[in-house]
């Protein structure tokens, strides 16, 4: 297996940080925790003090493992009324959505239904054109496929909330990529985009002749018990308990500032980000994927394999494998998927032998943006150290 170090810009973490009302900002809430700090605990807790600020409004942690547990949260329910953060609130998980999608991939792979080595274009002729004949299902499980992405309306994120309503068709999303010429041939290079996993939902419903949606509840939501993770399929809002997100944008007046985007459809990401789940759902889905409960043997492998080509953009080795991605961390190898909507960024992760897990959720403001949110950062180098 050839595998990558896929730096972090590690943030300056200061060991002994207080934790308690008296250093947090008059609408925040102390970091609370629920079980006694393992090693991590206080450097997590420092990681998540004093929210809301700038770059977060609240942060939820699991972290556990056979080196202890700790739970933790902090920030605010939401701006307006400043009351603390909930710490079983649902909230919008983004391309975690992809760890999903790749399991219920790798098992219809493993029934026989689904080949891996096959053709896209062999599942779905009337949808993909020769032009991306070659494009096998694995390539577009581990974004070697050379397909670019759709093309959606707006380009900042200003005329991206205004067109926040409107519903996106998956195949349609599928017509506007292929109709654009390769970014490399099939198996070629590694370039990280959703539309991979757009198709391969489609190639679910094709080979189970069964919704996405059902298919992911059946085989794993329901066996997990993952009782508060769902997809919203057109509808906008996180239903049920959720702590609100907030982006920076302009504002009517042409100020800059926090706007609520709590409601806002996530039909665009469909199979490859739209997701809503809780820490607790996520932490004991991470713990069964890692355990060989959900997908097993030989194709469990093939979420621990990095393709040995490299990135599209930057030249360096590739850091994606089916469904999940590696970075190397306190001199040791971390699996997961971190995944991004607006107002939310969200992770899970484990070491392979699950000696160390996390899962959160941060309400960041700068979702979405150009490199790791401060508080997420923060976190994952609270957990397994630095790069």
């Amino acid at each position: 297996m050839k595998t990558r170090t896929s730096l972090l810009t590690a943030a300056v973490l200061v060991a002994g940080i207080a934790v308690g009302p008296s250093v947090l900002p008059a609408a925040a809430s102390a970091p609370a925790a629920s079980t006694a700090a393992p090693s991590p605990g206080p450097a997590l807790a420092a990681a998540i003090a004093g929210l809301p600020r700038a770059d977060a409004t609240a942060a939820l942690v699991r972290f556990g493992g056979k080196e202890g547990t700790w739970h933790g949260s902090s920030g605010v329910h939401d701006l307006r009324t400043g009351r603390p953060a909930d710490p079983a609130a649902r909230f919008r998980a983004g391309s975690v959505t992809k760890v999903f999608t790749a399991a219920v991939a790798l098992q219809l792979a493993e029934e026989g239904r689904l080949d891996l080595d096959r053709s896209a274009r062999s599942y779905l002729p009337e949808l993909i054109p020769a032009s991306y004949g070659g494009v096998t299902v694995r390539q577009l499980l581990d974004h070697t496929h050379g397909i670019p992405a759709p093309d959606f309306p707006g380009t900042t994120v200003e005329e991206w909330y205004a067109n926040r309503f409107q519903v996106h068709d998956p195949r349609d999303m599928v017509r506007s990529a292929t109709s654009k010429k390769r970014e490399f041939a099939p198996g070629e290079r590694q370039h990280y985009l959703n539309i991979g996993y757009t198709i391969t939902g489609l190639l679910i419903e094709r080979v189970t002749h069964d919704s996405y949606e059902r298919q992911v509840a059946r085989r794993v939501l329901g066996p997990l018990g993952l009782r508060n993770t769902f997809f919203p399929g057109s509808g906008p809002r996180i239903a049920g308990p959720h702590n609100h997100g907030y982006q920076t944008m302009r504002l009517d007046d042409g100020t800059t500032g926090l706007r609520d985007v709590s409601v806002w459809g996530a039909t665009d990401a469909w199979a490859a980000g739209d997701i809503i789940s809780t820490t607790a759902d996520l932490e004991r889905f991470t713990v069964a994927l890692f355990e060989g409960r959900i997908v097993r043997g030989p194709l469990l492998e093939e979420m621990f394999t990095l393709p040995e080509v490299t990135d599209f953009g930057t030249g360096e080795p590739a850091a994606y494998s089916v469904g999940l991605s590696m970075k190397v961390l306190g001199g040791r190898e971390v699996w997961g998927k971190t995944g991004g909507r607006w107002g939310y960024n969200a992770a899970i992760a484990s070491t392979r032998d699950g000696s160390r897990t996390l899962v959160y959720s941060v309400n960041s403001t700068d979702a979405k943006g150009q490199g790791m949110n401060r508080t997420a950062e923060n976190i994952m180098v609270a957990a397994y150290g630095r790069p």
